[in-house]
C-alpha cells in the first residue's frame, strides 16, 4: 500500500477525524455498494460499537452517519446544505442519497449505539445496513474506521494481513518500510527523506500537482488557524469551555517587542496556534488531518512558529517540511497506530508531535540522521499518553495537549540539531514500543471516556 502525503493530512470538518470523518466516508461508500446492487433498497440503518458508540454522541457520530447516508463527504461538505438535510431527515425520516430515491431512516430507530457489543477488527466499528419494504435487512458492511479519516471494511481489513509497507508500491523507487529501510536508502542515494518522498509520490502525480495539493493543504491549514485566532465565545457540547486562542493572542501582540518579555513567551505563541486550530476543530470547522482532526493543530503550529519566528524560514521550503512529516506519519501508521481508540493519545499527538519535529528540523537544515532523531524524541515523550476526552468532547485535554505536542516537537527538533545524528533508541524501536502500549493498555483510557480525566472531573 502506498500512503500518499494527502492520504496523511486530509482536507475534512470537526470534531473528529476517526469520529466523524470516518463514518461519513463510510457512509459514501456504503452507497456507491449500494448502487452497484441489483435490487432496490427502501430503507437503511446503521449500528456503532466500541469507540463509536461510547464517544459518539461528543465526536457528533450519529450526526456524521447520517450525512454521509445522505451523500455527504468531509472534504467538499457544505455546511448550510448539511444542516439543511438533517432538518429534512428530522422531520420526513427519509434520507435522498443520489441515485437511490428516497430512503427511510429514523435516526431514534435506525441508528443504535450499541455499547454492549465490540466488532473483532478495531475498537472504531460500524455497521450500515439496507433494508426492503419489510424492512428486513438485504444488505450490509462493517466498516472500521481506523484514524486519520481512513476507512476500511472488514474484508479490506482481514486482507491487510501483514503489510505494513508505508510507501510500498510496484514502482514506487524508495519503498521504505521502516525507518531503518528508510536512513539506509538515504545513504545510498544520497538523498534527503523530503526528496525520496516526492520521487515516490511522483509515479502517481506531477511536480506541478504535489505542489499544487502541499499549497492546499498549508492554505486551509492557515486559514483555520487565522479564524480560531479571531474567534471568541463558547464551545458547543455542554461543556462550556472557552476559546482562549483569540484572546491570548491579543496579549501576546500587545506585549510583542517589549523589552522585558521573558524568553519562555515563545511557547505561549506555539501553543495558540495548535489551540486556535483545535478550537476550530472542537466547534465542527474545516481542518486538515495531521494525522488525525484530535492532533490537527501540532504541524500547523509548528510551521507557523518556523515561518513567524524563526529567522530565514520560507514558504519555498514547505514542500520539504510536508513531505518529510508525512514520511514520518507514514511509518507511524503501518507499524503501530495513528488512532486514539487503538492506542490512544499517544498515537495522536505524539505522532503529530514525532511528524512536526522531522518537518522542523528537516527544513532547518537537519542531516536525515538528525530528522530521525528529532521525531524519535517527540514520539518517546508522549509514549503512554492516554485518550480521555471528557464527555466524549474533543476539547478537554485536547485542545491543550496540542499546544504542548508543538512545543515539544521543537524542543526535540532543536536537541537533534545540536546532536550528529547518533542516539540510543530508534525510531523504530519507539514506533514499536507506542504499538505495544497501545496493545496493553486498558480500554478505559482509549477514547471510550470510562477513564482519566473523563470520570476525575465535573462533566456539566
Amino acid at each position: 500500500m502506498f500512503l500518499s502525503v494527502f492520504d496523511i493530512f486530509k482536507i475534512g470538518v470537526g470534531p473528529s477525524s476517526s469520529h466523524t470523518m470516518g463514518p461519513m466516508v463510510a457512509g459514501g461508500r456504503f452507497l456507491d455498494a449500494l448502487r452497484r446492487q441489483p435490487f432496490r433498497a427502501h430503507g437503511l440503518r446503521a449500528s456503532l460499537h466500541g469507540s463509536l458508540a461510547f464517544t459518539g454522541k461528543g465526536h457528533a457520530t450519529d450526526r456524521a452517519t447520517i450525512l454521509g447516508l445522505a451523500g455527504f463527504l468531509p472534504e467538499t461538505m457544505d455546511q448550510q446544505a448539511a444542516d439543511a438535510a438533517l432538518a429534512r431527515n428530522r422531520e420526513t425520516e427519509v434520507l435522498t442519497p443520489q441515485g437511490l430515491g428516497d430512503l427511510a431512516f429514523d435516526p431514534a430507530r435506525d441508528l443504535v449505539f450499541d455499547y454492549d457489543r465490540a466488532l473483532p477488527g478495531h475498537a472504531n466499528g460500524m455497521v450500515l445496513m439496507a433494508t426492503d419494504q419489510q424492512s428486513d435487512v438485504i444488505f450490509r458492511e462493517v466498516y472500521y474506521s481506523i484514524g486519520g479519516g481512513f476507512v476500511m471494511t472488514e474484508s479490506e481489513l482481514a486482507a491487510r494481513g501483514d503489510d505494513t509497507r508505508t510507501d510500498a508500491a510496484p514502482k514506487v523507487p524508495f519503498p521504505f518500510a521502516s525507518a531503518a529501510e528508510m536512513l539506509g536508502m538515504a545513504e545510498r542515494s544520497g538523498k534527503s527523506i523530503a526528496r525520496m518522498k516526492r520521487e515516490n509520490e511522483r509515479v502517481f502525480r506531477s511536480d506541478a500537482e504535489i505542489s499544487a495539493g502541499i499549497r492546499r493543504i498549508w492554505q486551509v491549514m492557515r486559514d483555520c488557524m487565522d479564524r480560531g485566532l479571531a474567534t471568541g465565545g463558547i464551545l458547543p457540547g455542554g461543556l462550556s469551555i472557552r476559546r482562549r486562542a483569540a484572546a491570548i493572542h491579543e496579549a501576546l501582540k500587545a506585549e510583542s517587542g517589549m523589552n522585558l518579555t521573558a524568553p519562555h513567551v515563545i511557547n505561549d505563541w506555539m501553543s495558540i496556534y495548535a489551540m486556535a486550530v483545535n478550537e476550530e476543530n472542537a466547534a465542527g470547522g474545516q481542518v486538515v488531518t495531521a494525522p488525525t482532526n484530535g492532533a490537527a493543530g501540532v504541524v500547523p503550529a509548528v510551521i507557523r512558529y518556523w515561518l513567524d519566528h524563526v529567522p530565514g524560514a520560507s514558504e519555498r521550503q514547505l514542500d520539504d517540511f510536508l513531505l518529510t512529516a508525512a514520511a514520518i506519519g507514514g511509518l507511524i501508521k503501518h507499524n503501530a497506530s495513528i488512532s486514539g481508540a487503538e492506542c490512544g493519545c499517544q498515537a495522536e499527538v505524539g505522532s503529530a508531535s514525532a511528524m512536526a519535529a522531522a518537518g522542523i528540523c528537516a527544513v532547518m537544515g537537519g542531516t536525515v540522521a538528525q530528522v530521525e532523531n528529532a521525531a524519535e524524541i517527540a514520539l518517546e515523550h508522549h509514549l503512554g499518553m492516554t485518550c480521555d476526552p471528557v464527555r466524549g468532547l474533543v476539547q478537554v485535554p485536547c485542545i491543550e495537549r496540542n499546544g504542548l505536542g508543538a512545543i515539544k516537537a521543537v524542543s526535540a527538533a532543536s536537541l537533534a540539531l545540536r546532536g550528529d545524528g547518533q542516539h540510543f533508541v530508534p525510531l523504530d524501536a519507539a514506533i514499536e514500543t507506542m504499538r505495544q502500549t497501545g496493545r496493553d493498555m486498558s480500554d478505559k483510557y482509549k477514547e471510550t471516556s470510562l477513564g482519566g480525566l473523563a470520570v476525575n472531573v465535573p462533566n456539566c
